[in-house]
């Protein structure tokens, strides 16, 4: 967890600078800027301080290790279904969900439903089917 501790904290670095330039260029006339910029900061360090703390907690990952061979990592990275038609139509609703936004809520209650449908679809596609386990 190196590498995204590193990149997270990185993040931080350019955000708090970015946050004070653009203060200073905007006389702190201009609120909403410096607190989007200010809270990217904090959310990036947030991140950065929960995987520097987890990583402490974990033992060294393949992927940390420097001198790390590809076959260090085989192994099972956990069961996937081979084919599913259930994340386009999540997509789909998700899509007529953000069109509802811009034409009306009547719409986004219709892509709410639809998305509804489709997460429990999508959930419990493993249980029952072509795909049991």
């Amino acid at each position: 967890m190196r590498v995204e501790t590193k990149l997270f904290l990185y993040l931080v670095g350019f955000f708090v600078p970015v946050t004070l330039i653009y203060g200073f260029w905007t006389k702190w006339q201009e609120p909403i800027g410096v607190i989007a910029l200010l809270l990217s900061a904090l959310l990036f360090a947030l991140t950065g301080f929960f995987l520097w703390m987890t990583g402490k907690k974990l033992a060294l990952r393949p992927e940390d290790n420097t001198a790390g061979e590809i076959e260090d990592a085989e192994g099972n990275y956990g069961y996937f279904v081979a084919s599913s038609w259930t994340p386009l139509w999540l997509a789909a609703s998700g899509a007529v969900m953000f069109a509802g936004l811009a034409i009306g809520w009547w719409l986004f209650i219709i892509g709410a439903m639809f998305a509804i449908v489709a997460v429990c679809l999508w959930v419990f596609e493993s249980f029952s089917g072509e795909y049991s386990i």
